[in-house]
């Protein structure tokens, strides 16, 4: 008698799907349940598996996806250090210890963290462009405004899971705008660099991502 494999069990693209949802949902069960001590320090184990999975969902991974890994992740840390050091462009915050080794007062897997969340938006935005008429532009400005969104999503949770703190505990409207700004000129960049930005894994991540924070932010966790 023989037993029919499903297709999705097949394919390694659903696995990857799989994966993150497992990892993503037994992590917001767990810190929002159960014990945050335990499951926040996986945090950066969580972002290098999601970054593995991106790049494995990545064709072609060529010079141009290289130079574009490498630019954000060179701005996202360049931003965040000027950020943390004068209070400019973001306000006046620090970060914690849950992402680890520091450069400048910055966890270097925060620059990974920026190619991450604009990476995945400017691929979601190239979606509302498939025909191509819109242009660099339009991309840009709407993978600002996803990436925007998602930050104002993820910040009180953040800050309940001391990834980083506000000085006065408020986050200021100025870190959104500058949020948008930044991103917005590292999807231009991306567009320039002619990068295909077809990674299916993509939109799957950055909705995970979102429903991963927006649980936790009406959580007990979140609501404390």
């Amino acid at each position: 008698m023989s037993t029919r494999i499903p297709y999705w069990m097949k394919s390694p693209f659903h696995w990857a799907i799989f994966l993150a949802v497992l990892v993503h949902f037994s992590g917001a069960i767990g810190i929002a349940f159960f014990s945050p001590s335990f499951f926040v320090p996986f945090t950066p184990v969580n972002l290098f598996l999601m970054l593995l999975l991106l790049i494995l969902h990545e064709q072609p991974i060529n010079v141009r996806f290289v130079q574009a890994f490498l630019m954000a992740v060179v701005v996202g840390m360049t931003t965040e250090m000027i950020g943390v050091n004068t209070g400019m462009l973001f306000g006046n915050y620090s970060y914690g210890e849950v992402f680890g080794r520091k450069l400048f007062g910055v966890p270097v897997l925060i620059g990974i963290n920026w190619f991450c969340i604009v990476y995945t938006s400017h691929v979601v935005a190239r979606k509302f462009n498939r025909n191509k008429t819109k242009g660099k532009l339009f991309v840009a400005l709407l993978a600002a405004a996803i990436a925007t969104i998602f930050d104002w999503v993820m910040e009180p949770v953040a800050m309940k899971l001391g990834f980083w703190n506000w000085n006065d505990g408020q986050i200021p409207l100025f870190n959104y705008c500058s949020w948008f700004v930044i991103s917005f000129a590292v999807s231009m960049t991306f567009g320039y660099l002619k990068i295909e930005a077809n990674n299916k894994f993509a939109p799957y991540f950055l909705m995970i991502q979102i429903l991963f924070f927006l649980f936790l932010r009406f959580s007990p966790i979140g609501q404390s």
